[in-house]
């Protein structure tokens, strides 16, 4: 079966720098100084992780968002159209800083502190409805880190959907815990969901992974719940459906979860079976935590084929 055909993606969302702390052995504590086996500056956001991953499985990605003038903000822009991303809707503010997210990353997991910056202060007048035009697929993430752009996902999910897209929906989880009523109507407007198993826990208050996608199955026409190192749960038209881990050594979990979400929508887009769009977003994830950084590892659709045939 072929990976992905062409498809036209938006992405509209947050876009930061992210230093990274890598190899750490314990958490941090005030006050005291641990070591790193590695650190780096690599492109960071939800967003933009998704961006630069379903590009490399060969679809035209437009990225809309907003940064500072300053590096921070130069280095975003210059990977994103490194990766060959669309970058013509991404203003440059000389009155806001580049949103910057130090990950402090162990082996099992890890720890994020963000400064918001120009992300807090994006907003829907400054996306032009016209970047629908000719596209199939809208893709919005970090729904509680975007402040300005917060009351307006709903919106745009409509103006898409009206227009014929498809919408796919990470909203990463709550820092307060407390999950508000207006994320259902977004909910509601996505053709996919995506919720790691800790935020489906906490939005639905079930007690199981399996009840949890039960219900949010009811919410939503395609629910998936990333497992980590268990895989995922999908569910659709009230079917459940599970979806093995690759076994692998990660060396950095940083935007796996994001890649995972690449992979899904490249094959749900394609018209494969929920099954195949799990193993093809599990691929994608694992592979993505096989190097430094949320981009670096991120496979094109020769190296996806490849990896998939030799786990088969």
């Amino acid at each position: 079966m072929q990976l992905s055909a062409r498809r036209r993606i938006v992405i509209i969302g947050e876009l930061n720098v992210d230093l990274l702390a890598i190899g750490l052995n314990s958490a941090p504590r005030m006050g005291d100084e641990i070591l790193a086996k590695d650190f780096g500056m690599v492109l960071g956001s939800a967003s933009a992780i998704f961006a630069t991953g379903i590009r490399k499985l060969g679809h035209q990605v437009t990225f809309v968002s907003q940064v500072g003038a300053d590096q921070f903000g130069d280095f975003c822009v210059h990977e994103l159209r490194a990766a060959g991303v669309s970058t013509k809707h991404v203003s440059r503010r000389d009155d806001l800083k580049t949103g910057v997210t130090v990950s402090l990353s162990g082996t099992r997991d890890r720890a994020l502190v963000t400064y918001l910056g120009a992300i807090a202060d994006f907003s829907v007048d400054r996306v032009p409805l016209s970047v629908f035009k000719n596209c199939d697929h809208l893709h919005m993430t970090s729904f509680f880190l975007q402040e300005a752009m917060r009351p307006s996902f709903a919106k745009l999910f409509r103006a898409a959907r009206d227009r014929g897209l498809t919408t796919s929906f990470d909203p990463n989880s709550d820092p307060s815990g407390k999950w508000r009523a207006d994320i259902r109507d977004v909910i509601e407007q996505s053709d996919v969901l995506f919720l790691n198993e800790r935020e489906a826990l906490q939005f639905t208050g079930a007690t199981t992974v399996r009840s949890a996608a039960q219900t949010l199955g009811q919410q939503t026409k395609c629910a998936v719940i990333k497992l980590g190192k268990r895989g995922a749960l999908a569910v659709k038209d009230r079917k459940l459906f599970a979806g093995p881990a690759f076994e692998i050594k990660a060396v950095d979990t940083t935007g796996a979860g994001d890649s995972f979400d690449a992979g899904f929508i490249s094959a749900f887009l394609n018209g494969s079976a929920i099954e195949h769009c799990l193993r093809v977003a599990n691929a994608c994830g694992a592979m993505s935590a096989l190097k430094v950084g949320g981009t670096e590892g991120q496979p094109d659709k020769k190296i996806l084929a490849r990896f998939l045939q030799a786990h088969c």
